[in-house]
């Protein structure tokens, strides 16, 4: 068996696949490859599946499988598995990074610090008290939320397809739960429904003038729409870490904004969940051998 590492993973996990088979990081031989590693760089095409012939199990490290055409991998008896769980730590900690450093300025006073200014007047807001509605309530969503209890925040939830959590209050739609917020986390995964759901009719909802966090899927917000709110003042803060395409194209309109604060899709980036990537992937492949599809 051929194991095929196309993206960035963990140093140590050539050495564990070993065990499996044959592991390389040759793309040359896609068309050898009975297993395929990826995670957000490789894009699985109809052209890609095609070109690798003896290919069997397709294995996304990380959470969402947009970068994947599971249809036609399906219909090619190709499984698509991913590892939803291992990033939910590392994912959950850069939103609360990035939900901390709109209300303590961290951006503009670690810059005026450099520059030789004392911005001391600035006045800091807390997150004690305030309302963080969650929009998705999955594994990252639901460690987000852990969080911001422990630091005294209202914390409520939309999912069209989840109706309890047991760290957030649920709300029946999205144009009740982005009344209220003051911080609003999006962790959505792309697909037809998403796809620009944030957007200025859903903005126009919102009455506190709230911070967006984004961490699922770059699309998912209307990226002009995002401006103009930041302009009027609509909206008070955009942090996101995910974009249309890594990198954004150098005209994407949030990189000349004020008011954002950007980080480079690195929030699965952690040293430790990438250990767990490695391992949850030994799993799939060990679960995958054992019932005979390998």
């Amino acid at each position: 068996m051929l194991i095929l590492i196309s993206d960035a993973f963990d140093a140590s996990l050539p050495k564990l696949l070993e065990a499996f088979g044959e592991v390389t990081d040759d793309k040359g031989r896609l068309s050898e490859a009975d297993v395929v590693l990826v995670r957000s760089k490789t894009k699985v095409t109809k052209e890609y599946i095609d070109s690798a012939k003896n290919l069997k199990l397709i294995i996304r490290g990380g959470v969402g499988v947009d970068n994947i055409d599971c249809v036609y991998a399906k219909q090619k008896g190709i499984l698509v598995r991913n590892t939803p769980k291992s990033s939910a730590i590392a994912v959950a900690e850069l939103t609360f990074a990035l939900m901390l450093s709109a209300p303590n300025h961290l951006i503009k006073v670690h810059n005026g610090m450099k520059k030789g200014e004392w911005l001391k007047s600035l006045k800091r807001t807390e997150l004690y008290g305030k309302t963080l509605a969650l929009i998705g309530i999955g594994n990252i969503a639901t460690e987000v939320a852990k969080r911001a209890l422990a630091f005294g925040m209202h914390v409520v939830a939309y999912d069209k397809y989840v109706t309890t959590s047991p760290v957030a209050t649920m709300v029946s739609t999205l144009e009740e739960i982005v009344q209220e917020a003051d911080y609003i986390s999006l962790h959505l995964p792309l697909t037809d429904e998403t796809l620009g759901i944030f957007c200025d009719d859903l903005i126009n909802k919102c009455q506190r003038k709230p911070v967006i966090i984004n961490t699922g899927r770059g699309p998912c917000v209307d990226a002009e729409a995002i401006v103009a709110a930041l302009k009027d003042g609509r909206i008070s803060w955009y942090a996101t870490d995910v974009y249309p395409s890594d990198p954004p194209a150098p005209d994407y309109p949030l990189l000349a904004c004020e008011r954002v604060t950007l980080t480079p899709h690195f929030g699965a980036n952690s040293v430790e969940n990438l250990l767990r990537i490695g391992q949850e992937t030994c799993d799939i492949i060990d679960e995958v051998l054992k019932g005979g599809v390998l």
